[in-house]
């Protein structure tokens, strides 16, 4: 066998191997994380003390729509702030279609105030319509997804707020 054959096998292994690969990442179903995604220091305040957050910032229609999809685990301060450019009605609401980890959302005016916060489970189905939606219950511009339990274990309540950038965030 000659050098020239020898990459060529090797090369061709290798096409095989990244075509497996990629067969399998498509055919399980599991969305990897979501790559590039701007991310910003900011922090929660509430009656209990000042909680400094890391969110990922999705503002973009695809962006929101795979949300945290095919995440395995998340660190414990941080999360997912998913921003819209007009307000969403009540009704509007998130779901966990492929989302493999609980979460809490926390949905926001153009204040950063929250309205509500809900629990979310993780959703088995095959299909987006066999998963339960969670409505806001309240009009809101923004929403943060964190580890589920992120928001009682720090005390953090509907009326509480999420403010941007590490400086803004008001002294404990």
């Amino acid at each position: 066998m000659t050098a020239a054959s020898g990459r060529v096998r090797g090369l061709k292994g290798w096409l095989v191997l990244a075509l497996s690969s990629l067969i399998y990442g498509c055919s399980s179903g599991i969305a990897a994380p979501q790559e590039g995604l701007p991310v910003i220091e900011a922090c929660f305040a509430s009656a209990a003390g000042t909680v400094p957050v890391t969110l990922e910032v999705a503002s973009s229609s695809e962006q929101r729509q795979k949300g945290l999809m095919g995440r395995k685990s998340m660190a414990p301060n941080a999360g997912m702030l998913f921003e819209y450019s007009e307000p969403r009605q009540a009704s509007h609401g998130f779901w966990m279609y492929k989302t493999l980890i609980p979460l809490d959302i926390a949905y926001l005016n153009q204040n950063g105030v929250i309205g509500s916060i809900r629990q979310m489970v993780p959703c088995a189905s095959a299909s987006g319509s066999g998963c339960p939606t969670y409505p806001a219950g309240v009009p809101f511009i923004q929403a943060v997804e964190m580890n589920a339990g992120f928001f009682r274990e720090h005390g953090i309540r509907p009326g509480d707020r999420l403010y941007r950038g590490k400086g803004n965030c008001p002294a404990r």
